[in-house]
């Protein structure tokens, strides 16, 4: 019996089957991605289960990310925002080109307030997330906007084994509590899971952070055979320490941790309601998901501080807003059988999106309060996509997965500014082509070849005028940005498990962007950028030397080029802030009884911070540690160390002008937000 990757609305991947046809037969691997041999599509997708997540220690809900091989997250601001995200040569920012759903539902928002893209995953519960599936590169047919790096989709649990209480406290003011728990409903299960979270973290401006979330999904049946209901609720509010000049704290202005700005801070609140429903056969699969979401940010942010003078002058801080109301629904059958003699499936899917946006906004502010208006605008953003995938088993040792997909996006915009209202609708074709061919010695290897794009910033599609009364080129005519911006992605992969206890994936790609302009969310105009090729090679292994040990280790590199530029507009062909090299080694161990545990080590590269390659960030690694210990089985232990040898690296590196109180005029400066200290967090569990 052979098992075929499917893609669905509903998930980045999940397995169907189809008869007739013998293969290999199927390893059973718990907890670790790379046991998918005669299932993947890719040498670069997998999934991660909760088992794995149990012994992973995370600063940041978000971390949850870094298990898949590659990917790192890390933080210019405070932690109410949503974090940087690394992965294959890019500079990720929030979250463009790579696409994130929650129980289906997805996180990324386009014509955000703060950037084209941004996914704020804070909300994330690390201790129900059932799993996660992910898929590097643009190959898959069911994903399409933001997902030209990859995608991953995130499921909760729909019921737990026992409901618990968990009660943490650490250092620097860290408290959380979690109660979550499932229980019997008439002929269906009702969980539940409710958090509150407070922390000031080792910042001289204490964060303050407040977070509540919560959790509510009614479901029958399994995820195959079944459908759920869920409504979720998250508020936080923060002030920041955003990243600083390094001459301020070369010349003692500020120390380490320290702020210019005590005034810079955000809130936000993300509310929705979402359903899934799925019937699977021998011969078909049916499934659909709907949500709706409200959502806000208001984010205060200071970078360049006195540029606009201080003193006196009313400073730099901006706020930037963001009000919106989404819907979606989305729908996928696939059909099992054979073609022409051949084992085969084939699947048709639809996604919709609409996005209100009652108001994107961009106000200059001193000290929270709004002096003036760069620009506001309110947007209706919609997406209809048509997608068909097929997979054919020509031979024993072949097949292949060849996808269809067809995107709409129409941009509504009125502005403040009435030059810079408009209508455009625009479409983009991406098709796919996967070659599989094996298993031979447990090794199975692949080709991929897929086009992706993601969409602009709406403002920034149909702008004509500069509306930044702060820069010199205010009110002159600006080119608008491409509504899709394409890109090409190649690779080449294997797949084994040849040697006992270890499965190893490799691959090879290559990621073409086509020229685009890129909307700025902190000035509200847009800002030249040009084609860029990423290439780059991942490494991804899995050990398990004994029932209780496993051992991962991934290595990462990227380059990262522009193809062409423009020598009047930058200086050379480097693309600043994009990952190079990225490397993790992880240790788990657990004995089913009493102790459980992990150690994780995280290398992140330096990177260029200057298309000329001049100024660059240093490397960064990170070690952080978990210990568990089960008093009997109701009650655990678990310590958490958080940067274990208290390494002073930075979490994020910038090069650009600002100016100081001091100074009479813009310094090109490195601008710095540090990593953590070494910090303790314990917790409490009891299971009931």
């Amino acid at each position: 019996m052979v098992r075929f990757l499917t893609l669905s609305a509903l998930a980045v991947a999940g397995v169907a089957q189809a008869s007739g046809v013998p293969t290999l037969d199927v390893i059973v691997v718990t907890a670790h991605p790379d046991g998918l041999i005669g299932e993947a599509g890719t040498a670069s997708e997998g999934t991660v289960t909760a088992k794995q997540l149990e012994t992973r220690p995370l600063l940041r809900p978000a971390e949850v990310l870094e298990a898949v091989p590659g990917l790192i997250v890390s933080q210019h601001s405070g932690d109410g925002k949503a974090n940087q995200y690394y992965l294959r040569g890019f500079n990720l920012d929030h979250g463009t080109d790579f696409a994130t759903t929650v129980m289906g539902m997805p996180a990324n928002m386009p014509t955000h307030g703060h950037g084209q893209g941004y996914s704020d995953l804070q909300f994330l519960i690390p201790e129900i997330v059932d799993r996660m599936q992910y898929r590097k590169g643009p190959y898959a047919a069911s994903v399409g906007n933001f997902a030209s790096t990859g995608s991953v989709s995130v499921d909760y649990f729909r019921s737990l084994d026992s409901s618990f209480a968990d009660l943490s406290a650490g250092s620097n003011g860290y408290r959380r509590g979690l109660a979550a728990g499932s229980s019997q409903r008439r002929s269906g299960n009702l969980l539940y899971a409710f958090e509150w979270t407070e922390n000031n973290g080792p910042w001289v401006l204490p964060e303050d952070i407040r977070k509540l979330n919560g959790l509510l999904r009614y479901s029958q049946g399994t995820k195959d055979n079944g459908w759920s209901l869920a409504a979720m609720g998250y508020t936080a509010k923060w002030s920041s320490t955003d990243q600083v000049p390094q001459r301020a704290l070369d010349q003692g202005l500020i120390p380490r941790y320290g702020n210019l700005d005590p005034t810079d801070g955000g809130k936000t609140h993300r509310y929705s309601l979402s359903g899934e429903w799925s019937e699977k056969a021998d011969d078909r699969w049916t499934r659909a998901n709907a949500y709706m979401m409200d959502y806000s940010l208001n984010l205060w942010s200071n970078f360049t501080f006195c540029t606009l003078g201080c003193n006196p002058g009313p400073g730099d801080q901006f706020e930037q807003v963001d009000q919106r109301k989404v819907y979606g629904i989305n729908a996928a059958r696939t059909w099992y059988g054979d073609w022409s003699g051949k084992s085969a499936d084939f699947t048709l899917g639809i996604q919709s999106r609409y996005d209100y946006i009652g108001n994107v906004g961009l106000y200059t502010t001193t000290a929270r309060q709004r002096w003036n208006t760069v620009r506001q605008d309110k947007v209706g953003e919609g997406s209809l996509s048509l997608y068909g995938e097929s997979q054919i088993q020509w031979l024993a040792k072949f097949r292949a997965i060849l996808g269809l997909r067809e995107d709409f996006h129409s941009f509504d915009v009125t502005s403040d500014t009435p030059r810079n209202s408009g209508k455009v609708a625009a479409h983009i074709t991406s098709p796919k082509l996967t070659l599989i061919f094996g298993p031979w010695d447990k090794t199975e290897y692949y080709a991929n070849l897929g086009y992706g794009f993601h969409s602009n910033d709406a403002r920034g599609v149909t702008v004509k005028v500069n509306p930044d009364f702060r820069d010199p080129g205010f009110g002159t005519r600006v080119e608008a940005s491409a509504p899709l911006v394409r890109a090409k992605g190649y690779e080449l992969g294997m797949r084994s498990a040849i040697l006992p206890r270890l499965q190893t994936s490799l691959a090879l790609w290559r990621l073409d962007l086509a020229s685009e302009l890129v909307f700025a969310g902190d000035a509200g105009t847009t800002s030249a950028s040009f084609p860029s090729r990423r290439t780059g090679i991942e490494w991804a292994n899995y050990w398990t030397p004994a029932s209780t040990l496993t051992v991962d280790a991934d290595l990462a590199w990227s380059r990262a080029r522009y193809s062409e530029i423009d020598s009047t507009q930058v200086p050379g062909y480097y693309v600043p802030g994009a990952i190079e090299k990225t490397s993790s080694l992880g240790i788990s161990y657990d004995d089913e009884a009493k102790w459980s545990g992990g150690v994780r080590l995280r290398y992140f590269g330096a990177r260029p911070l200057l298309e000329d390659n001049s100024v660059r960030s240093p490397a960064s690694t990170l070690v952080n540690l978990r210990v568990s210990y089960r008093f009997d089985g109701k009650l655990r232990l678990s310590m958490d160390v958080l940067n274990l040898f208290n390494s002073r690296v930075s979490d994020i590196d910038y090069y650009y002008p600002s100016q100081l109180r001091s100074e009479s005029a813009p310094v090109d400066d490195i601008h710095t937000h540090p990593s953590e200290p070494r910090s303790l967090r314990l917790s409490l569990r009891a299971d009931f």
